[in-house]
Protein backbone atom coordinates (compact mmCIF):
# COMPACT_ATOMS: atom_id res chain seq x y z
CA UNK A 1 0.00 0.00 0.00
CA UNK A 2 1.43 3.35 -1.03
CA UNK A 3 1.58 6.17 1.47
CA UNK A 4 3.80 8.31 3.59
CA UNK A 5 6.90 6.70 4.96
CA UNK A 6 6.57 6.31 8.71
CA UNK A 7 9.40 7.04 11.09
CA UNK A 8 9.95 6.90 14.81
CA UNK A 9 9.69 10.48 16.08
CA UNK A 10 11.40 9.66 19.40
CA UNK A 11 14.33 7.99 17.63
CA UNK A 12 14.68 10.93 15.23
CA UNK A 13 14.67 13.45 18.09
CA UNK A 14 17.19 11.37 20.01
CA UNK A 15 19.47 11.16 16.96
CA UNK A 16 19.19 14.92 16.39
CA UNK A 17 19.94 15.56 20.07
CA UNK A 18 23.08 13.42 19.87
CA UNK A 19 24.16 15.27 16.71
CA UNK A 20 23.73 18.68 18.35
CA UNK A 21 25.42 17.39 21.50
CA UNK A 22 28.39 16.03 19.56
CA UNK A 23 29.01 19.02 17.28
CA UNK A 24 27.15 21.92 18.90
CA UNK A 25 24.40 24.05 17.44
CA UNK A 26 26.55 26.24 15.18
CA UNK A 27 28.54 23.35 13.69
CA UNK A 28 25.52 21.16 13.00
CA UNK A 29 24.11 21.59 9.51
CA UNK A 30 20.82 20.40 8.11
CA UNK A 31 22.81 17.83 6.13
CA UNK A 32 24.28 16.56 9.43
CA UNK A 33 20.79 16.34 10.90
CA UNK A 34 19.56 14.54 7.79
CA UNK A 35 22.33 11.94 8.07
CA UNK A 36 21.77 11.54 11.83
CA UNK A 37 18.00 11.15 11.64
CA UNK A 38 17.74 9.38 8.29
CA UNK A 39 15.23 12.03 7.17
CA UNK A 40 15.57 14.31 4.18
CA UNK A 41 15.49 18.09 4.66
CA UNK A 42 11.81 18.47 3.78
CA UNK A 43 10.88 15.72 6.25
CA UNK A 44 12.92 17.40 8.96
CA UNK A 45 11.16 20.70 8.35
CA UNK A 46 7.68 19.21 8.09
CA UNK A 47 8.01 16.79 11.02
CA UNK A 48 10.57 18.33 13.36
CA UNK A 49 10.64 22.02 12.44
CA UNK A 50 13.39 24.39 11.40
CA UNK A 51 16.85 24.14 12.96
CA UNK A 52 15.99 26.42 15.91
CA UNK A 53 12.74 24.59 16.63
CA UNK A 54 14.43 21.20 16.39
CA UNK A 55 17.26 22.34 18.63
CA UNK A 56 14.76 23.62 21.21
CA UNK A 57 13.01 20.25 21.15
CA UNK A 58 16.35 18.49 21.60
CA UNK A 59 17.35 20.79 24.45
CA UNK A 60 14.02 20.11 26.15
CA UNK A 61 14.45 16.36 25.65
CA UNK A 62 17.95 16.47 27.14
CA UNK A 63 16.83 18.63 30.09
CA UNK A 64 13.88 16.34 30.81
CA UNK A 65 15.89 13.12 30.51
CA UNK A 66 18.66 14.20 32.84
CA UNK A 67 16.43 16.41 34.96
CA UNK A 68 14.43 13.36 36.02
CA UNK A 69 17.64 11.61 37.02
CA UNK A 70 18.87 14.65 38.95
CA UNK A 71 15.52 14.98 40.72
CA UNK A 72 15.61 11.32 41.72
CA UNK A 73 19.17 11.69 43.00
CA UNK A 74 18.27 14.75 45.08
CA UNK A 75 15.02 13.30 46.41
CA UNK A 76 16.69 12.17 49.65
CA UNK A 77 18.21 15.56 50.45
CA UNK A 78 15.98 16.17 53.47
CA UNK A 79 17.34 13.11 55.28
CA UNK A 80 20.91 13.00 53.89
CA UNK A 81 21.92 16.06 51.84
CA UNK A 82 25.52 14.91 51.41
CA UNK A 83 24.48 11.55 49.92
CA UNK A 84 21.90 13.32 47.72
CA UNK A 85 24.50 15.73 46.34
CA UNK A 86 26.93 12.88 45.73
CA UNK A 87 24.15 11.03 43.87
CA UNK A 88 23.46 14.22 41.87
CA UNK A 89 27.08 14.33 40.71
CA UNK A 90 27.01 10.58 40.04
CA UNK A 91 24.33 11.22 37.40
CA UNK A 92 26.76 13.52 35.60
CA UNK A 93 29.76 11.25 36.06
CA UNK A 94 27.82 8.24 34.74
CA UNK A 95 26.68 10.23 31.70
CA UNK A 96 30.25 11.38 31.07
CA UNK A 97 31.58 7.80 31.38
CA UNK A 98 29.02 6.36 28.95
CA UNK A 99 30.94 5.62 25.73
CA UNK A 100 27.69 5.67 23.72
CA UNK A 101 27.19 9.38 24.50
CA UNK A 102 29.17 12.40 23.34
CA UNK A 103 31.54 14.06 25.78
CA UNK A 104 30.36 17.10 27.66
CA UNK A 105 26.86 18.39 28.25
CA UNK A 106 24.37 19.77 25.74
CA UNK A 107 23.26 22.47 28.19
CA UNK A 108 26.83 23.54 29.00
CA UNK A 109 27.70 23.65 25.29
CA UNK A 110 24.57 25.62 24.52
CA UNK A 111 25.19 28.09 27.31
CA UNK A 112 28.73 28.70 26.06
CA UNK A 113 27.37 29.25 22.55
CA UNK A 114 24.82 31.90 23.58
CA UNK A 115 26.53 34.64 21.50
CA UNK A 116 25.77 32.74 18.28
CA UNK A 117 22.32 31.44 19.23
CA UNK A 118 19.04 33.08 18.31
CA UNK A 119 17.42 34.94 21.23
CA UNK A 120 14.78 32.24 21.80
CA UNK A 121 17.33 29.41 21.77
CA UNK A 122 19.66 31.37 24.06
CA UNK A 123 16.78 32.00 26.47
CA UNK A 124 15.93 28.28 26.54
CA UNK A 125 19.57 27.34 27.22
CA UNK A 126 19.68 29.80 30.12
CA UNK A 127 16.36 28.46 31.41
CA UNK A 128 17.67 24.87 31.34
CA UNK A 129 20.76 25.93 33.27
CA UNK A 130 18.54 27.77 35.73
CA UNK A 131 16.52 24.61 36.41
CA UNK A 132 19.67 22.89 37.63
CA UNK A 133 20.41 25.74 40.04
CA UNK A 134 16.81 25.73 41.27
CA UNK A 135 16.69 21.97 41.88
CA UNK A 136 19.96 22.15 43.82
CA UNK A 137 18.84 25.10 45.94
CA UNK A 138 15.53 23.40 46.74
CA UNK A 139 17.31 20.19 47.77
CA UNK A 140 19.87 22.02 49.90
CA UNK A 141 17.17 23.97 51.69
CA UNK A 142 15.38 20.68 52.36
CA UNK A 143 18.71 19.46 53.74
CA UNK A 144 18.60 22.13 56.42
CA UNK A 145 20.99 24.66 54.95
CA UNK A 146 20.14 28.28 55.64
CA UNK A 147 18.79 30.21 52.64
CA UNK A 148 22.04 32.09 52.02
CA UNK A 149 24.18 28.95 52.28
CA UNK A 150 21.75 26.94 50.13
CA UNK A 151 21.94 29.64 47.45
CA UNK A 152 25.74 29.84 47.57
CA UNK A 153 26.17 26.06 47.40
CA UNK A 154 23.55 25.75 44.63
CA UNK A 155 25.39 28.29 42.47
CA UNK A 156 28.70 26.59 43.20
CA UNK A 157 27.41 23.06 42.56
CA UNK A 158 25.69 24.03 39.32
CA UNK A 159 28.98 25.58 38.18
CA UNK A 160 30.95 22.50 39.24
CA UNK A 161 28.49 20.24 37.46
CA UNK A 162 28.83 22.19 34.22
CA UNK A 163 32.61 22.29 34.59
CA UNK A 164 32.69 18.49 34.87
CA UNK A 165 31.23 18.32 31.39
CA UNK A 166 33.72 20.87 30.06
CA UNK A 167 36.65 19.18 31.80
CA UNK A 168 35.66 15.77 30.45
CA UNK A 169 35.50 17.16 26.95
CA UNK A 170 38.97 18.63 27.50
CA UNK A 171 40.32 15.19 28.43
CA UNK A 172 40.24 15.15 32.26
CA UNK A 173 40.55 11.66 33.68
CA UNK A 174 37.73 9.99 35.63
CA UNK A 175 39.85 10.31 38.79
CA UNK A 176 40.31 14.05 38.26
CA UNK A 177 36.55 14.44 37.87
CA UNK A 178 35.95 12.42 41.05
CA UNK A 179 38.44 14.64 42.89
CA UNK A 180 36.58 17.77 41.77
CA UNK A 181 33.32 16.30 43.07
CA UNK A 182 35.03 15.23 46.30
CA UNK A 183 36.13 18.77 47.12
CA UNK A 184 32.58 20.05 46.65
CA UNK A 185 30.94 17.26 48.64
CA UNK A 186 33.50 17.68 51.46
CA UNK A 187 32.79 21.42 51.60
CA UNK A 188 29.07 20.74 51.91
CA UNK A 189 29.67 18.17 54.62
CA UNK A 190 31.77 20.66 56.60
CA UNK A 191 29.13 23.39 56.22
CA UNK A 192 26.42 21.06 57.51
CA UNK A 193 28.53 20.17 60.56
CA UNK A 194 29.26 23.83 61.35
Amino acid sequence: MAGKKQFDMDAALDAAMIQFWRDGYADTSLDDLSRATGLNRSSIYSSLGDKDTLFLRCLDLYAARYGEKYDAALSGAASDPVAAVRAFFDVTLERIADPALPDGCLIAQSTMAIPVLSPRVAAQAQKALGFQHLRLRTALKAGRLADRDAEAFAVHMAAVNQSLAVMSRAGASPQQLLDIVGVTVDALSQALRA
